[in-house]
């Protein structure tokens, strides 16, 4: 045996105690609910037992459901929260997946857990953790620090998939917020015997010559905590032999103990990734469901601010709390992740649905209280539509609506009394020629509405820039056209700079390929799906719709049981392409990529990350974003550069392969499948994401750079899309047209617009999405205010404004406390 030595005898070793608990997983939250339960009443007993026994335990929800079922204990938890010996961290509502909620989600994530720990507890956690989410994208930091969180601890990937150059580093976002880092070695978790094995493990890990580093140990996954067993071994095991000593700790004194050494950890400017790159897809359905609820529950709130102010109608502030609550536990990373049991997806699915319905019920109270207020004269002759913009920003986007009574010779008009091109489109209701549908583009004020009339006996406007055959689409902006045969994309023309993006031998290429992916749920050992057997053939390609708003081809192709129908949509001022699917999706172990070829030469491929993007390299691999991708490079012959995005709103994951873009639209493997376990003959598995399922991609090509294109304001417009209202006539005070917030300049959106948790503010948080400085300049008509200031590439910036005019706008963080001194002019 060697003898340690000098040094090696001083080694300390941070153990954490702790207990991973997945509240959903292999089982349901019922059962995840009694395990944290037991749980922490074992926690308790242990503390009683063993005098030097911390605790250390994430999660506010676990906490709100003790609150919730045995008071008694939770005020034991309480009593030891005040006393040292357990620890508050993470700061979150649980552990979600790090890539795949929106930006404001992990503000949400914070805000409201943070608040309810300060409440319950009298302080904030001030150590982020993640142990077990498979990624963490590279905006953490700011919105860590923001939130009172100046340092991390996560776990995965590990050092086979990600090398850091030390476990301990500064971790640093694009705006240049710092937490300092630790990534854990080994597991979070431990059996429930001695620890020897489980220490030996970890500080296997550990570089050489360390002298403090930390350490987790406690049975986990499905709860339990800390054993009589483990605490018994470690201090057996405390200084023996070549084992270090052994310290009860926290990751608040760990990393204390760093910050005090003096030590200068490396800094790391990059996402954190790869592990498990299948749960960017898996379960299409849940991806879904957190969309749109995280969607209706943004408009909601900022049509109900407005309306607070306005029209005085109550902040419904308890129930949009509620909804929240909802979205943020199912963004668990297992969860969101599609990682979990079968039915684990019903209850989420009932669980976001009653979020998205608290939303849309507060946002139709909300708006309808303002659509009443407008002065809309008597006029038997026309029928009012008032269409809402959610977005700081003009709008010009298409709207359709379903309409009772339409004539051949109604025409529409704007408050102005201009004629607006309309077309009739395919109504929902099939039982009455009354009903009908029409769509026209509405051009809408920033944050607020404008009125149209349709108008008995009004003249209808019949041209405009739309050309459209069977294979073509074309306006001022752009040309489209398919290949006939296989409904591949041939050409896609910027008319102004007379640029294809497309790649010529596009047509040649398959565009919706069948993957073989015979990987388990999470896809682990993938780092890229190109596992090409084949490709949807088109039946049929053909106009579908044309008029003076729109014109859609549609392509339906079939492959195997499966069919695929997508309709590109041009509209007449459009400067994109959508394309709407609907997939009807038969096979297992596979998966379905929608691939886009562009000409581009020295790739720069870019994805949106939460409040945030990044360049990754076009290499092929799967990643993880948001509501956009981009390419752009040059193209061989053309002056300056040229690029291609492709919006969506339900999906993310995607690869980028030298100038190819690549959706994957849909994954099948089975549920809840961990390797190494082998599918057993004769057995009925459960494949994701079998049946019907609709989504929508817009394709955005672009002259220069991915920040000169606005890439944010058009994906956020894609999935917050304006709300269109059949009024009556009524006095109001409003005008038929209204505006109550812009954000200039292009760059910049309003990430929130809210009712302050506390007082009678309203929340403001304004983002910058293509890392430029800015000098911002947000009006607030309806509060009186303008707020001038600089804001810094990628950064995030919160205000609280009073609603008294007379009182300063004032700076917050994202737990919305004041910060020191007023950042801005207001007036």
């Amino acid at each position: 045996m060697t003898t340690p030595t000098a040094a090696e005898r001083q080694r300390i070793l941070h153990l954490v105690g702790n207990s991973h608990i997945d509240p959903v997983w292999l089982w349901l939250w019922p059962e995840g609910y009694e395990a944290i339960r037991a749980t922490f009443r074992s926690a308790l007993d242990r503390m009683k037992e063993y005098p030097e026994f911390i605790f250390t335990c994430d999660s506010a929800a676990y906490y709100e459901w003790v609150e919730e079922i045995d008071p008694a204990m939770f005020e034991e938890i309480r009593q030891r929260v005040a006393e040292g010996r357990w620890e508050l961290v993470g700061g979150w509502w649980v552990e979600p997946d790090c890539n795949l909620p929106s930006g404001e989600s992990f503000v949400r994530q914070a805000l409201v857990s943070q608040r309810y720990f300060l409440e319950k507890f009298g302080r904030i956690a001030t150590v982020g953790y993640n142990v077990d989410p498979f990624g963490h994208n590279g905006m953490l930091p700011q919105l860590l620090r923001r939130s009172g969180m100046d340092s991390y601890v996560f776990m995965r990937p590990g050092p086979h998939e990600y090398r850091l150059p030390g476990p301990v580093f500064w971790w640093e976002s694009a705006d240049g917020s710092r937490v300092l880092t630790y990534r854990l070695p080994h597991e979070y978790c431990a059996p429930r015997e001695d620890l020897g094995y489980h220490l030996d493990k970890s500080i296997a890990q550990l570089p050489d010559r360390w002298t403090e580093m930390m350490a987790f140990y406690g049975v986990g996954n499905h709860g339990g905590g800390p054993t009589r067993e483990n605490l018994e071994s470690i201090r057996r095991l405390d200084g023996a032999g070549a084992m270090p000593r052994l310290r009860h700790s926290t990751p608040r004194q760990f990393f204390d103990t760093v910050l005090q050494s003096g030590a200068e950890p490396p800094v790391v400017r990059d996402d954190l990734q790869h592990h498990a790159v299948g749960c960017y897809s898996a379960h299409s359905g849940i991806k879904r469901w957190n969309r749109r609820a995280e969607n209706v529950l943004g408009t909601a709130e900022t049509w109900a601010a407005v309306a607070s102010t306005v029209s005085g109608q109550p902040y419904p502030a308890a129930d949009l709390t509620r909804a929240w609550k909802q979205v943020l536990f199912n963004q668990f990373h297992d969860t969101l992740g599609g990682t979990a049991i079968e039915p684990a997806y019903r209850d989420a699915r009932d669980q976001l649905g009653e979020a998205s319905s608290i939303a849309a019920r507060a946002q139709n109270v909300a708006i309808q209280s303002l659509s009443r207020r407008i002065a809309i004269p008597t006029d038997p002759a026309t029928v009012p539509i008032v269409v809402f913009n959610p977005h700081a920003w003009p709008v010009r986007r298409t709207v359709e609506l379903e309409f009772g009574g339409l004539k051949p010779t109604d025409g529409l008009r704007d408050e102005t009394g201009a004629t607006i091109p309309f077309q009739p489109t395919q109504s929902y209701a099939t039982v009455s020629a009354w009903r009908s549908r029409l769509a026209f583009e509405a051009d809408l004020p920033p944050l607020g509405y404008r009125t149209y009339l349709m108008t008995a006996d009004s003249p209808r406007v019949t041209g405009g820039p739309l050309r459209a055959t069977d294979t073509t689409l074309e306006n001022d902006n752009l040309r489209l056209e398919l290949e006939p045969s296989t409904g591949r994309i041939a050409h896609l023309v910027l008319r102004d700079a007379g640029e294809d993006v497309v790649d010529v031998a596009a047509s040649r290429r398959p565009r919706a390929v069948v993957v073989d992916d015979t990987s388990d749920t999470w896809g682990h050992r993938k780092l890229a799906f190109r596992d090409e057997i084949g490709e949807f053939q088109a039946t049929r390609v053909g106009l579908v719709e044309s008029g003076p708003t729109r014109a859609i081809v549609r392509v339906e192709s079939r492959f195997g049981e499966s069919s695929l129908v997508e309709d590109f949509v041009l509209a007449a001022h459009a400067r994109s392409v959508d394309v709407r699917v609907i997939l009807d999706w038969r096979e297992k172990a596979r998966m379905l990529k929608l691939r886009f070829a562009t000409r581009v030469d020295d790739p720069v491929a870019m994805y949106e990350i939460p409040y945030g993007a990044i360049e990754r390299p076009a290499n092929g691999e799967e990643e993880p974003a948001q509501r956009w991708i981009d390419v752009a490079g040059t193209i061989p012959g053309a002056e300056g550069r040229f690029g291609l995005a492709a919006l969506n709103d339900a999906k993310y994951g995607f690869d980028i392969h030298g100038g190819e873009l690549g959706v994957t639209a849909v994954r099948s493997p089975i549920f809840a499948h961990h390797e190494p376990t082998i599918p057993r003959p004769n057995i009925r598995y459960q494949h994701q994401d079998q049946g019907l399922q609709r989504f929508e991609l817009s394709l955005v090509p672009h002259r220069g750079a991915w920040a000169e294109a606005g890439l944010t304001r058009l994906a956020v417009e894609h999935n917050q899309p304006p709300t269109v209202l059949v009024e009556s006539f009524h006095d109001g005070e409003l005008p038929l047209a209204a505006s109550w917030a812009s954000v200039e300049p292009y760059h910049l959106v309003l990430g929130a617009v809210k009712a302050a948790e506390d007082g009678d503010d309203v929340i403001v948080r304004v983002v910058e999405t293509a890392g430029r400085p800015a000098a911002a300049r947000v009006e607030l008509p309806a509060w009186g205010r303008t707020i001038a200031f600089h804001i810094g590439p990628f950064e995030i910036r919160t205000f609280r404004v009073p609603r008294e005019a007379a009182l300063d706008a004032v700076e917050s963080d994202l737990l919305e406390r004041p910060l020191d001194g007023v950042a801005g002019v207001t007036g």
